[in-house]
């Protein structure tokens, strides 16, 4: 018999010695896992259920002793990485920790190898490359029981990231399709009501004339004008928020002159500066050319800067556009300054977070604001009065700068007014091509 098949042989008796020694090694393994103070999960099972996939894990390695030729040590191999994974997904199933698994093939591994030591002590015949093949294979068995159980646990999470992912999908898709119907219902009834509105308007149009000759009605009938103004300002307002929290707005992304666009509608303010006795100034370059969408752009500009000269008594606004590059990213600025009464420190617009989610509360719940101020809304110069009407004016600029892939920014100071600061992209990325 050559050297090689008495190694066979050797490898061969000593895999029956180990199935034969297999429930002491097991009953050693569960003590001692009992006895680790890092271990307490094992501690509900019963002895099947801890055993588990082990002593087919242990069957294929002694079957790899024992194999007379590689496609036999393969066959044995394949079955002891899917007993192993099979052991990592119970593990898991039970509540088991990833390092609980791993400390207990650990434990497993000192008590095969504490076996595989009393064989060579009580053979001490044995040809010397005979243990080192046998501690060899422990290694290995050891060392892919620990990857293929971690292996097990790594395809459940990624399972189960999955599936939670796919159910807050679903649910943030419910809840955007809740808002779009309410916010296209909002927007239905603010619609029908500025049609009554319309009626009113006509109908006050008619008392003011008939009240021409009495001043005392018409006093009266001028309140009563400014009143219906104002619901139709805040019904517009409103009108235009829904139709944005609907996603019913989109952006048209064009080439224009920013500067050339703020300077015309700025123009077109002076006279209702110059009638509240305040100040007016523009800066910035004389051509700014950019992408985006010019029209919603000045939508944004509008509310801000009339905004600010509706809660500006004294002093003025000031106005500002300029380029910059941040990190790589060509964007440009639009900046609005006022003198007015800033925020107060226990006040909804400071830090900027909560202003403009208290603005959106604010908006929804169409109640007046706590900044003492009007929103004006005529182009051509005349000063309205409608308290409360910030809180939407800055929720429609919240939902157009998030339209148009813009960030807001706010400084204040109590008593030292207030800086909105609008930071655009001068580019977007090109739309993709729409199927045909």
């Amino acid at each position: 018999m050559s050297d090689a098949e008495d190694i066979k042989t050797v490898l061969t008796d000593l895999a029956e010695h180990l199935a034969a020694q297999r429930k002491t090694i097991l009953r050693n393994w569960q003590h001692s896992v009992e006895a680790d103070p890092e271990l307490t999960t094992s501690s509900g099972l019963s002895r099947a259920q801890f055993n588990d996939h082990i002593p087919q894990v242990l069957d294929a390695f002694e079957r790899r002793l024992q194999a007379r030729d590689p496609v036999e040590k393969d066959v044995a191999f394949e079955d002891q990485k899917s007993s192993a994974a099979g052991h990592g997904l119970h593990r898991w199933q039970q509540g088991y920790k990833q390092r609980e698994t791993i400390r207990e093939w650990g434990h497993l591994h000192y008590w095969i190898l504490r076996e595989l030591e009393g064989y060579a002590q009580a053979h001490p015949e044995l040809e010397p490359t005979v243990m080192p093949i046998a501690r060899r294979a422990l290694v290995r068995l050891c060392g892919e029981g620990v990857c293929e159980s971690a292996t097990s646990y790594e395809q459940v999470q990624r399972t189960e990231a999955a599936g939670r992912v796919r159910d807050l999908e679903g649910a943030l898709e419910h809840l955007q399709n809740l808002e779009r119907q309410r916010a296209e219902t909002w927007r239905e009834a603010a619609h029908d009501l500025r049609g009554s509105v319309g009626v009113v308007s006509n109908a006050s149009l008619i008392l003011a004339k008939e009240a021409e000759a009495d001043p005392g009605r018409a006093g009266i009938s001028r309140l009563l004008a400014r009143s219906v103004s104002s619901l139709r300002t805040l019904l517009t307002e409103l009108i235009d928020l829904a139709r944005l929290e609907a996603g019913q707005e989109r952006r048209n992304i064009a080439r224009f002159d920013a500067a050339e666009v703020l300077r015309d509608f700025c123009e077109s303010l002076r006279p209702l500066a110059t009638r509240h006795n305040l100040f007016f100034k523009t800066d910035g370059p004389q051509s700014l050319p950019v992408e985006g969408d010019s029209v919603k752009m000045l939508r944004v500009a509008q509310n801000l800067i009339l905004n600010a000269f509706s809660v500006t008594a004294h002093g003025g606004v000031q106005v500002r556009w300029e380029a910059r590059s941040s990190a790589g990213a060509e964007q440009w600025l639009l900046t609005v300054q006022d003198t007015g009464p800033g925020f107060e420190r226990h006040s909804p617009a400071a830090p900027l977070e909560r202003a403009l989610l208290h603005a959106t509360e604010e908006a929804h719940e169409v109640t007046p604001g706590s900044i003492p101020a009007a929103t004006l809304r005529s182009q051509s110069g005349g000063a309205g009065s409608s308290p409360g009407h910030e809180g939407i004016g800055l929720s429609i600029v919240k939902r157009l700068c998030e339209l148009l892939d813009a960030s807001l920014e706010l400084e204040t100071t109590p008593g030292d007014g207030s800086t909105f600061r609008v930071i655009f992209p001068r580019a977007y990325p090109a739309a993709p091509p729409r199927a045909e």
